[in-house]
């Protein structure tokens, strides 16, 4: 049997040099992908969580995990689960010291730094070492222990407000503030005190309630001793001290120390009131009022004369019974001559002379029918003296005063 012959091709020099060189040209390809990679990822790695999702966005790539409390989006779910700790207050990482929690790892890791008294940050200038990097005001000098509170810290100096109020374009330095305020608008009211159930929009607010159940009072007043739970009602107090009334109406110009007290004044000019007897539909325009007024259809009187026994329901009607016991205090009317045992008979009876609402002072017993009267007389109880005697600077309380003065100066001209 005859066998076929195979024919090779002679393997030349050129072949075997081309074959090596596509060896050699996959294996450098090889190498500089690899070369390539990590660099890739090292980039990714310097940059923020923010830039990532900046970058995967401008790629395409949508952020798939997102907050069902708050809507914001993460790309990764471990981003994701650390910010919704924020939400839930779970604070999983503990100190084995002194058992403060936190909601990061980081800040536990911060945190153990004063346990240790590792400070690992250095000052080039002195040398002196810290535990945290101090980011310094240049304005005030006031140090933080990160960029961005100080950051938020320099608005104060520069005015910046930034974040607005959508409802009534108030604007404010921090977002955190902004949120605080919409709660006015909102009505919402979070923080409930667990002794008595009165609910507040802030936090800091519920805390200073709180002193009034512990009976702390911090506050006192320099001059009377008067000690009070909140700053801001030690503030309102001393006004009575001082005299000073900031709150003025808008249509007949009387001041109050308080604003609520002014608002509760403005109701007599609107008409408006608000708060109705669900009992007999009467209506008034304070609540103090009210709940005064539903103790008639209750039948409480707690309030007692102690010389005749007779009942009373308000304690100012008992003050202006006691009088009839005395007899020392009169009110005569200055048209006819009428004596009255009690200021509002007299009120009521000086309608019938000028047909409409008369003035009384709030600091003595007198009756006025106009506010113009009513304030010249309320000069006797102040130390004011607004009418100056342009020679000689001597003042007075009336301007009439002032003019009988100035005669003295004319005679001497003469």
């Amino acid at each position: 049997m005859a066998v076929a012959s195979q024919t090779h091709k002679p393997v030349t020099a050129n072949m075997v040099s081309n074959e090596w060189i596509e060896k050699q040209m996959f294996v450098w390809f090889l190498l500089c992908d690899n070369k390539a990679q990590p660099q890739q990822r090292n980039k990714s790695k310097g940059k923020t969580s923010e830039q990532r999702v900046q970058q995967q966005s401008q790629a395409g790539v949508k952020a798939k995990h997102t907050c069902g409390q708050c809507g914001k989006a993460f790309s990764f779910k471990s981003a994701l689960t650390r910010h919704q700790r924020i939400h839930s207050g779970e604070k999983l990482f503990i100190c084995v010291e002194c058992g403060k929690a936190f909601s990061q790892k980081v800040n536990l890791k911060r945190h153990q730094l004063f346990h240790n008294g590792e400070k690992p940050h250095t000052c080039d200038e002195c040398g002196k070492t810290f535990i945290r990097a101090k980011h310094t005001c240049d304005q005030c000098g006031k140090d933080f222990s990160k960029k961005s509170n100080l950051t938020v810290h320099q608005r104060i100096h520069s005015g910046e407000k930034l974040f607005i109020c959508d409802e009534c374009g108030k604007a404010f330095a921090q977002k955190q503030h902004l949120k605080t305020h919409q709660l006015v608008h909102s009505g919402e009211k979070p923080h409930m005190c667990d002794e008595c159930g009165k609910t507040f929009s802030q936090s800091g607010h519920l805390r200073e309630h709180l002193l009034i159940h512990r009976g702390i009072k911090p506050f006192s007043c320099d001059q009377c001793g008067k000690a009070y739970a909140q700053k801001s009602t030690l503030t309102i107090h001393q006004r009575i001290h001082s005299g000073e009334k900031l709150f003025i109406c808008d249509e007949c110009g009387k001041a109050f120390a308080q604003k609520v007290n002014l608002k509760t004044h403005q109701l007599v000019h609107s008409g408006e009131k608000p708060h109705t007897c669900d009992e007999c539909g009467k209506s008034f325009s304070r609540s103090g009022t009210l709940s005064l007024h539903l103790l008639i259809h209750r039948g409480i009187k707690p309030h007692r004369c102690e010389q005749c026994g007779k009942t009373f329901t308000q304690r100012s009607d008992l003050t202006s019974h006691m009088k009839t016991h005395s007899r020392t205090e009169l009110y005569h009317c200055d048209h006819c001559g009428k004596i009255y045992k009690q200021k509002h008979n007299l009120i009521h009876h000086l309608r019938s002379h000028t047909g409409h609402e008369v003035c009384p002072c709030d600091q003595c017993d007198k009756v006025f029918t106009t506010y113009k009267d009513l304030k010249s007389h309320q000069t006797s109880h102040s130390s004011e003296r607004p009418h100056k005697c342009d020679t000689c600077g001597k003042s007075y309380k009336w301007k009439s005063n002032l003019n009988h003065h100035q005669r003295v100066h004319e005679k001497n001209v003469f």
